[in-house]
């Protein structure tokens, strides 16, 4: 009888010091069925150290070196054990985890080891597109209404084009050769293409019916969207179709939707490339050829493994700390108050971008806030800019139209991944200082109200929690840079609010 309550006492004490293992990873598994899911370590690297650091090439290599130091130090082991077992599993270090697919009984073994925080989910979960029908005229000379509604033909006509900066493109992939995207792809010369270090696809168990396969050697676009999104933030034919912010700059990209279905190892995987690029085995990582901006038209639901909001939080903290600026989809969730509840965009450290019409007016599946699902009650969106009848690129077959028109947050972000794009082009004492140049697009922003109050936060001030500081105006934020000839814009008076109308 003692020793059974002894062994029972034991078990009862193992059980309590166990990480938590989501529900939702097994939920719908037969006993014994293998899932997706994610080991997530207790120790996550200390990049304190990066801000310190003036070089921008020498920060990201900090950073860089410091995620991988932790993430060997605290996986070796495991890694060790699991491969042993030969149960499948892939290494991250941006968050310092591992992807692992194994049935639940691995899954509460882990769980049970001291250096494990959370056993997390991982299942893919359809991207949420918000169509969009609403035609609008082209504008003159060829430059669209949203580009020449952020003021980027302005810079242009300074000879700011974003020449020299680099933009990552997360989505589900870029049709490389589309006549308005092939000259800005790094990796065409004019005559030949290298796609190392230029691509990668975190795609690795594609959906049967996926035109892009899995692994994709070149840059490929599964359902059309990554191809719209980066004409958005650099697109240009050279000819009649300028639909991009910042047409001279380069761009990179990573695949991490599966037709649309995302999940968070395949976020962070394409997070880790534009932080270190690799090679076209997947090797020989370079941070020195790391994209300068990253631009993220997508959100992580619940469904797909983020019932923890904070599961993508330190990959975003990583490369904020490396100097990456990034700008993210506040997301089509709109347009009750305290819609704004999708990672990553609701991060403190993501600069999340809602979504405004021609007239600037509020899209109605913008998200809004505040940002309550951490009960932090932060203001989101940042910043808002257009994303209804907005024209792009698409992939598209011989003789149909490789244009269209397209929408949501998803079009309004990239339009501010442009903006820093020009910004740095423009301002390279600038380049790398994500937190000064954020502050400059906000302050510089037409600044847009409503009478509608969220959760005791007044639409009618600036920032407030439907437009954030306003709709973003790249050449008052050059202007506004240099005329004050600081690269860290102190606060100012502003000019007199827009009242808008409320909506339903």
């Amino acid at each position: 009888m003692t020793l059974l309550f002894l062994l029972l006492a034991a078990n009862t004490r193992a059980a309590a010091l166990a990480a938590p293992v989501d529900p939702a990873i097994f939920r719908d598994r037969a006993a014994g069925e293998r899932a997706s899911f994610l080991v997530v370590f207790r120790e996550q690297a200390d990049l304190s150290g990066a801000r310190a650091i003036e070089d921008r090439a020498g920060r990201r290599r900090f950073v860089y070196e410091a995620l991988r130091a932790r993430a060997d130090a605290s996986q070796a082991d495991l890694a060790s054990r699991l491969e042993r077992d030969g149960i499948p599993f892939r290494r991250h270090s941006l968050v310092n985890m591992l992807e692992v697919d194994a049935d639940e009984s691995v899954a509460r073994a882990l769980a049970r080891e001291p250096d494990v925080l959370t056993i997390a989910a991982n299942r893919p979960s359809a991207l949420v597109r918000e169509p969009s029908s609403i035609y609008v005229p082209r504008a003159a000379a060829a430059i669209e209404w949203n580009i020449a509604h952020v003021g980027a033909p302005e810079l242009w006509a300074r000879g700011i084009t974003g020449q020299g900066i680099v933009v990552g493109i997360a989505d589900t992939g870029v049709r490389w050769t589309h006549p308005a995207l092939q000259a800005q792809y790094r990796g065409w010369d004019g005559a030949s293409a290298s796609h190392a270090y230029n691509w990668h696809d975190a795609i690795h168990d594609g959906h049967p019916m996926n035109a892009c396969g899995s692994d994709s050697p070149e840059p490929c676009d599964d359902q059309g969207h990554g191809t719209s999104v980066a004409g958005l933030a650099v697109g240009d034919d050279g000819g009649e179709n300028r639909i991009g912010v910042a047409p001279g700059a380069r761009w990179i990209g990573c695949r991490n939707m599966d037709i649309g279905d995302g999940t968070p190892a395949r976020y962070v995987e394409c997070f880790e490339f534009f932080l270190a690029p690799t090679d076209a085995n997947g090797e020989n990582p370079r941070p020195e050829l790391g994209a300068d901006v990253v631009n993220n038209s997508w959100t992580c639901q619940e469904e797909e493994g983020c019932t923890d909001v904070d599961v993508l939080r330190p990959a975003v903290e990583a490369l904020r700390a490396a100097g990456i600026a990034q700008s993210f989809a506040a997301g089509n969730s709109g347009p009750q108050c305290g819609s704004a509840y999708l990672v990553p965009g609701i991060y403190e450290a993501a600069f999340a971008v809602g979504a405004t019409n021609l007239r600037d007016g509020l899209a109605n599946f913008s998200a809004r806030g505040p940002v309550l699902v951490d009960g932090s009650n932060r203001i989101k969106p940042d910043i808002v800019a257009p994303g209804v009848g907005v024209r792009s690129s698409q992939p598209s077959p011989p003789f149909l139209d490789p244009y269209t028109i397209f929408g949501g947050t998803s079009g309004a972000s990239p339009h501010v991944a442009g903006a820093f794009a020009l910004i740095w082009s423009a301002l390279p004492h600038l380049a790398g200082r994500v937190d000064e140049t954020e502050e400059l697009l906000e302050r510089s922003a037409v600044p847009l109200t409503s009478a509608i109050a969220c959760n005791g936060l007044s639409g009618g001030d600036v920032p407030n929690p439907l437009f954030g500081w306003g709709r973003l105006d790249v050449a008052a934020a050059h202007d506004l840079a240099t005329q004050r000839g600081s690269p860290a814009p102190v606060a100012g008076p502003r000019p007199e609010a827009r009242v808008l109308p409320p909506r339903p």
